[in-house]
């Protein structure tokens, strides 16, 4: 491909976050799929077909197993809160719409601006603080506490909160292991790795016999959240997050068409008020992010 013609990083950036985001989106419905069985199980087998691309990456890698001295303590804290973050959105994608689930989960960015604050002593500004408030608001609307549309969504709507909230904590652990110099490669495998360890008691105490159906369906979501996993960390390679970050909220839209075509579901007038006021926080922090420094040629 010649200079003239050749895709810019940026563009590039967004392409291989879009396909991200539409992998996350398939793997939350490959997960509501998988139908009835504990939450565990589910988790399990999502994270066994990680642990094989972990390897796989660490391998091949310069240092392989080579672990960075001080990190041990950051990573088993990442490792215990993206557990219990998968574990959560897991749960909510079972008993919540697909999109619902989604935006949850994706005001991980926001818990992570206020995790910042004591893990890694990064003060919030103003604007910051402006964007919590609000996106906080929006999450009202999907959790809808009132229980006024559907008493049941309560509860794992919560739940998928509580999820956005440990995953926030989580990268920012991961962020804190960035700054201490670990790789990438190191973070994802002990993760993936001490996941399996920790779950393995809990499995085989609510172990349920499952159907070679669920079996392919827990299958291709590991296959789907590690593809998304891969081309969202493609995309970060590429161009800086604050210039294409925003671009990953489009999963909420591929999980409210998957959700509506395979599901029958249908989000209600709160929930799609709830995930404009989410976007539109993440969309004004991006614009502010964008002025503030140039974009990457």
């Amino acid at each position: 491909m010649s200079e003239k013609n050749k895709i810019n990083p940026k563009t590039m950036g967004i392409i291989f976050i879009i396909i991200s985001a539409f992998s996350f989106a398939c793997m939350a419905l490959f997960v509501n799929m998988s139908g009835e069985m504990p939450v565990f199980q589910k988790a399990f087998f999502r994270n066994c077909v990680a642990i094989i691309l972990s390897l796989g990456l660490l391998i091949r890698s310069k240092d392989k197993f080579k672990v960075k001295k001080g990190s041990l303590k950051y990573l088993l804290l990442r490792a215990s809160f993206g557990t219990l973050g998968i574990l959560f959105n897991f749960y909510a994608i079972s008993h919540i719409n697909l999109a619902d689930a989604q935006i949850l989960n994706k005001l991980s960015p926001f818990f992570a601006i206020l995790a910042s604050i004591f893990i890694l002593k990064e003060v919030a500004n103003r604007r910051q603080w402006i964007c919590i408030i609000v996106a906080f608001i929006g999450a009202l609307f999907v959790v809808k506490p009132t229980g006024l549309s559907n008493p049941e969504h309560l509860f794992p709507a919560l739940i998928g909160l509580a999820g956005g909230l440990v995953a926030g904590i989580a990268y920012t652990f991961m962020r804190k292991l960035s700054l201490h110099g670990e790789r990438s490669e190191v973070i994802v495998a002990f993760f993936s790795i001490f996941s399996c360890i920790v779950l393995i008691p809990f499995v085989i105490f609510t172990y349920e016999p499952i159907t070679l159906k669920q079996l392919i369906c827990l299958l291709l979501a590991g296959t789907c959240a590690c593809s998304g996993q891969i081309f969202i960390t493609s995309a970060y390679a590429r161009c800086p997050a604050k210039e294409i970050s925003i671009y990953d909220y489009s999963s909420v839209i591929f999980a409210a068409i998957l959700g509506f075509i395979f599901l029958g579901q249908k989000p209600d007038i709160f929930s799609f008020i709830g995930y404009l006021i989410i976007i539109g926080a993440s969309v004004y922090s991006y614009i502010h992010n964008v002025k503030k420094q140039p974009a990457v040629q």
